[in-house]
């Protein structure tokens, strides 16, 4: 007979009564079996002392070994670790939810944090219901194979833990990849379920995100030319991006701007506008902006980014008194060609910069 009580659930069919007792033990400084999609882990609240010395104990693990915690949103990020390199919102945007643990600075002082943000529905909805970041290591004994599923979990721990989550076999079977970025170059400090190669060529790709004020016009432009020149070039390190302050997501192009690009041999007829986000700044490398005021907008929006915020025309250096590029909405299909003809300079000039 089992020693620590076990709840058999289904990801496909979860109960919150289920869930609510597992956030109320974790809560209550206790220890819980969890599935993450890549093995199980023993989940205890972070920030108790008394739950981390048991998870200490249990795990034979050394204090000198910090344990990583497991998030349910990319915003408590910045509450638990600090600068932040665009890396780690790389890593982020591409692979969470996911097999993924990023080492940042901790927030509080020396010292380093380990994050991730599972994929497991299971993991997430406890984390969520907890309202707490959990330390949770793989559910081991240390220097034993991590477990892939249930009862290779328990086998050691029953008794030790307050209660386990029977979820059946995990997904990947293999524990998330580890990367450092506290130091330069950024360091994987262990193999897992995503390929090294993989993770070092997210890191390596540049971001360029475009931004004009409703991402119909302006900003689609500058992405589709800057685009159609890399490719000419074979420049595969650069990746596009383009967004508006004030976008109507899943709007398309204007009928002027499709029209104009053509004449280029461009065809942005599968464009849908997206509105600039905090996490589409946080991850771009070089942010380029056609007026002042949508400058003045993303530092409200992320008062970090300003060294990598620019003017396009100042970017392109190019030697004007007025560095603004209007909009061209509602004009005429001449201003919107005089438009195109000063974003397509622009945009030749930064294409050799990048």
């Amino acid at each position: 007979m089992s020693l620590t009580k076990i709840i058999k659930v289904n990801s496909s069919a979860l109960e919150d009564a289920q869930i609510k007792q597992a956030a109320k033990v974790l809560a209550d400084g206790g220890l819980v079996i969890i599935p993450t999609e890549t093995v199980y882990g023993i989940a205890a609240d972070a920030a108790n002392k008394k739950a981390l010395d048991k998870l200490y104990l249990i795990k034979k693990r050394p204090k000198d070994k910090p344990f990583a915690l497991l998030i349910a949103d990319q915003g408590e990020v910045k509450k638990l670790a600090s600068n932040i390199p665009i890396a780690a919102y790389k890593l982020m945007g591409k692979f969470w939810p996911g097999p993924l643990t990023i080492l940042l600075q901790s927030s509080k002082g020396q010292g380093k944090v380990g994050l991730r943000l599972p994929a497991n529905r299971i993991a997430l909805e406890i984390i969520t219901q907890a309202k707490i970041p959990l330390a949770c290591p793989s559910a081991n004994i240390s220097d034993k194979p991590a477990a892939v599923n249930f009862d290779q979990a328990i086998k050691d721990l029953d008794g030790l833990v307050d209660l386990a989550i029977d979820a059946g076999p995990v997904k990947l079977g293999k524990e998330s990849t580890i990367v450092d970025l506290t130091v330069q170059p950024p360091q994987i400090t262990r193999s897992g379920a995503i390929k090294d190669e993989e993770i070092m060529a997210v890191i390596k790709l540049k971001n360029v995100l475009f931004v004009c004020t409703g991402n119909s016009c302006r900003s689609v432009m500058a992405h589709a030319y800057l685009k159609k020149l890399l490719y000419k070039i074979h420049r595969t390190d650069i990746q596009v991006s383009s967004a508006g302050i004030m976008a109507m997501a899943g709007t398309g192009a204007s009928e002027e701007t499709r029209g104009v690009l053509a004449q280029e041999g461009i065809d942005v007829a599968a464009h849908r506008a997206q509105k600039v986000t905090q996490e589409l700044v946080d991850q771009s490398d070089i942010i380029l902006v056609m007026e002042s005021v949508h400058e003045d907008k993303i530092l409200q929006l992320a008062p970090e980014v300003k060294n990598r915020l620019f003017l396009l025309k100042e970017f392109a250096k190019i030697n004007d008194s007025n560095l603004n590029i209007s909009d061209p909405a509602g004009g005429s299909l001449e201003f919107y060609q005089e438009t195109f003809l000063t974003i397509k300079d622009a945009v030749e000039r930064i294409s050799k910069i990048l």
